[in-house]
């Protein structure tokens, strides 16, 4: 769930995800995606940073997701036995996804929460958390980060290289 909502709240690093899927696959619409981010404003408008603690970027979840459980609209699963949890599973509800389309349906600008976290997850495949987190750190800003800091962001490189491939592509 950490690596997910880092991709969510560091559009820059997300767009570098989609580089990296579009030079593996060439596929055009990954490259359109990625130059959307920055036509949008993303990296500067949606950033909300996050802190590098010793296993990543890390904020703490507790109380945004217990309102979720509350009333219904997620349920947490845990793999692992007591006092040794490896992983969590989150599992949105029927009721979370009714939620999740009204509100779209009711404020436009929410509509975004959800076409990212379906992207997000497109991105991440099914890999875990140990996988995506590794991959996080393949970023040198990101693992150079000082524990307790925050992550710094890699806008300009990022958009320098989508620079390149548009060139190379010749969009």
């Amino acid at each position: 769930m950490q690596a997910f909502d880092f991709w969510m709240r560091y559009p820059d690093y997300l767009a570098n995800e989609i580089l990296d899927e579009f030079e593996r696959s060439r596929e055009p619409h990954l490259l359109a995606i990625a130059k959307q981010i920055f036509e949008d404003g993303e990296p500067d408008l949606r950033h909300v940073p996050m802190t590098r603690y010793l296993f990543g970027a890390f904020e703490p979840l507790d109380n945004a997701l217990a309102i979720l459980r509350a009333v219904d609209l997620i349920r947490v699963r845990r793999r692992g036995q007591p006092g040794h949890v490896q992983q969590h599973v989150y599992l949105l509800t029927r009721r979370g996804r009714q939620a999740m389309a009204d509100l779209a349906t009711a404020a436009e600008e929410l509509k975004w929460y959800r076409d990212r976290a379906a992207l997000v997850s497109t991105i991440a495949g099914g890999r875990g958390g140990t996988a995506l987190k590794k991959r996080q750190y393949l970023q040198e800003k990101y693992a150079s980060t000082e524990l307790s800091k925050p992550i710094g962001r890699i806008t300009e490189d990022v958009r320098a290289r989508l620079n390149n491939l548009l060139e190379e592509v010749g969009a």
